[in-house]
């Protein structure tokens, strides 16, 4: 933290200080006027529940406040029935910890903190009741008194006083966003040459983390202060439409690339006028005036369709979706702008069109977490039990405590690690506040100034990104300390006890967490990838329709995901080899041509019906680690299939086929050229072993 600390304290970070401060002193001071046996509990959740943005705080508070209630209920309902057996007993709030982990994990939005409030609220109740479960019902009602007043300080005092809004927030990267999508989008349309291929990740692996980021951003948006929260359908609605940009210009990129050099200098102009209409140099009704010219140029799929023109095709169906979507951005950020009650009817739609599967969900990582959690609880309470310990139940809360904060992470070791160090250098600050800060004031205001000056100043550190975390590591430490304690019966030798069985706790879980739980990010990265190919496996095999927008968002997700676990990976030759966003547009031409087969009612059903089972067979193949290219007898079923569609009568959904097919080949073998269909094998092999 030196280098920060010679940085002058800014306003934002002052004010967050200040304000967590009070909602902390406020906490403490009803806490002691109700006479609960450990206020400091209040402070501490107090601090815990701060955060910059009114918003998230709001919504944090919320499933905080069901989640503590919920332990407290699991706590009352397990330590009286299982009170003749401590054995039993911890092994069932032990699971309890883990089912409650294992729920939050599958769950990325603010809900998740009630189930991992529900599991370590349980250990901060039931395990100091092991020994003496008689109180439970006293101790489990002081814990959420003193948690609650905690959550409520805080919520009050961010919301009221100087609260910062998350929708100004969020409107700002939401508009940063759709900039840098529309200069990606510009940069595709006048690329004349083929695109740098690590550049040209590195935009896109950002582009899927700031959708991702904003999406997340958006779950605090109903409880948010400002009057953006009633433009919350509108806000996710648009946020849906960017996400369809990533493999949209992508698609557009490599279809430019096939084409280079044979494309019509009609298309040509097409592509500088709409270069001109993204950058926002174009007269009103400019996206009508488009699509016309898409359509007109757009060539009939005829018996002699060859790949060329279906590739053709296909670019410009990809054009004419990027000026619906740019057009619909506009118009939901103008919407937003205005904070109009209602949307047009052409958007309205794009609002309750809402998948629920947003995110990418790992329930072995989750399963796999709560396991370890429970056999950090196993392993302390184990020890506690053998020994008699009577510190055991505070090293147990800190276990469950510490392997539930840091489960979402790849290797949670770290962030434990970082807090056992600063635990125990915050050990002669909580000493010198129990033993000579306390005692010496008779007062709350006198204590409330002692208190002032490491609290104000640690706030500071908090409330940057560079130290925050060393900064809340210590000054949890202190208040954590201190409220082990009953502050009627503390003294020093019950504070030494309190403060080996806190670092007891956190050191079984970095050591639990170590041989059981941390995994690389190459790891990581391999599992997002097996993933997405297990699911567009699963896709080629569906009997049903393809929901819209869930396998998007789901893969725009580990897009996302995968982008700071390859810049941590290094240089691994499989990881340099893989392209997540080309798996996206293979999901997407696999999706439509679902779509589409159901539909067709000739000759060409079958065809599209075995090569979307070879191509199944290729990812399955690829998540069970067998890596390889496309097998080559995937190109004759895809020439036969081109053949047969081509001569079905034209419908729409015959067009969408041989659109989504044109992409399909682009997708799984980019270096093939348009070769006549009796040498495209040749081709291939040739692509392949060069």
């Amino acid at each position: 933290m030196k280098t920060s600390a010679l940085k002058l304290v800014s306003l934002n970070e002052a004010l967050f200080s200040v304000k967590a401060f009070a909602a902390a002193m406020a906490a403490l001071y009803i806490a002691f006027s109700m006479g609960l046996p450990r206020p400091f509990w209040a402070m501490a959740t107090a601090y815990i529940v701060s955060g910059p943005l009114s918003g998230a705080v709001r919504s944090k508070a919320v499933f905080r406040v069901a989640g503590t209630v919920l332990g407290c209920a699991g706590a009352i309902a397990l330590v009286p029935a299982l009170a003749d057996s401590p054995e039993l007993l911890t092994l069932a709030l032990g699971l309890w910890v883990a089912v409650c982990l294992f729920i939050s994990l599958l769950d990325r939005t603010p809900r998740s903190y009630l189930f991992m409030l529900a599991g370590y609220t349980i250990g901060l109740i039931g395990f100091p009741a092991v020994t003496d479960p008689s109180t439970i019902f006293d101790t489990g009602l002081a814990r959420v008194e003193e948690i609650l007043i905690g959550i409520l300080c805080a919520t009050v005092v961010h919301s009221v006083v100087f609260p910062q809004s998350v929708g100004p927030a969020l409107l700002g990267r939401l508009d940063a966003t759709l900039r840098d999508a529309e200069r990606w989008t510009r940069e595709a349309l006048s690329r004349e040459t083929a695109p740098e291929g690590a550049a040209n990740a590195q935009e896109r692996q950002k582009l899927a983390r700031d959708i991702t980021e904003l999406r997340v951003m958006a779950t605090h948006l109903p409880y948010d202060t400002s009057d953006v929260r009633w433009m919350t359908r509108a806000v996710r609605a648009m946020q849906d439409r960017m996400a369809y940009l990533l493999p949209l210009t992508a698609g557009i990129e490599d279809r430019l690339d096939a084409l280079r050099g044979q494309l019509p200098a009609e298309v040509s102009a097409l592509l500088a006028d709409l270069d001109r209409w993204v950058g926002g140099d174009d007269e009103e009704g400019g996206a009508e005036r488009l699509r016309a010219e898409i359509a007109r140029l757009s060539p009939a799929i005829g018996a002699d369709t060859g790949w060329k023109e279906a590739t053709l095709l296909n670019l410009l169906t990809r054009l004419r979706s990027l000026v619906d979507i740019h057009q619909d951005c506009r118009d939901l950020r103008a919407h937003i702008r205005d904070g109009k009650s209602s949307l047009p009817e052409r958007l309205d739609p794009l609002t309750r069109r809402r998948s629920r599967d947003v995110f990418h969900l790992d329930a072995g990582m989750a399963l796999w977490s709560g396991f370890a959690a429970l056999l950090g609880i196993a392993v302390v309470c184990a020890f506690w039990i053998a020994t008699g310990w009577s510190s055991g139940s505070a090293a147990a809360m800190m276990t469950a405590v510490f392997c539930c904060f840091f489960a979402s992470l790849d290797d949670p070791a770290p962030g434990i690690r970082l807090f056992l160090v600063f635990t125990l250098l915050s050990v002669p600050l909580a000493a010198f506040y129990l033993l000579v800060v306390l005692p010496s004031f008779d007062s709350f205001p006198m204590l409330v100034l002692g208190l002032a000056p490491t609290f104000l100043l640690l706030g500071v550190f908090v409330a940057r990104p560079a130290t925050m975390g060393k900064a809340m590591a210590l000054l949890m430490g202190v208040v954590g300390s201190l409220s082990l304690l009953d502050l009627g019966t503390g003294d020093f030798a019950s504070f030494l006890n309190s403060n080996v069985a806190q670092v007891v706790g956190i050191a079984t879980a970095l050591l639990v967490t170590q041989l059981c739980r941390s995994v690389g990010a190459a790891w990581s990265a391999r599992r997002l990838l097996r993933a997405g190919w297990s699911e567009i496996a699963a896709m080629t095999a569906a009997r049903s329709g393809i929901p819209v927008g869930s396998f998007e968002n789901r893969m725009l997700d580990r897009v996302g995901l995968l982008s700071s676990r390859l810049a941590l990976a290094g240089p691994q030759q499989d990881l340099a080899a893989a392209d997540a966003v080309n798996d996206l547009r293979v999901g997407l031409n696999v999706a439509e041509l679902q779509r589409a087969r159901r539909a067709l009612g000739g000759p060409a059903a079958p065809h599209v019906a075995r090569l979307l089972g070879a191509v199944g067979q290729h990812f399955r193949g690829l998540s069970s680690r067998r890596l390889g290219t496309p097998p080559a007898e995937v190109l004759p079923m895809m020439d036969a299939a081109l053949s047969n569609l081509s001569a079905e009568p034209r419908s729409a959904e015959r067009d969408r086929a041989v659109i989504a097919l044109a992409g399909l080949r682009r997708a799984l073998f980019p270096h093939l050229t348009f070769a006549a269909p009796e040498s495209s094998s040749e081709s291939l092999r040739e692509s392949v072993t060069a």
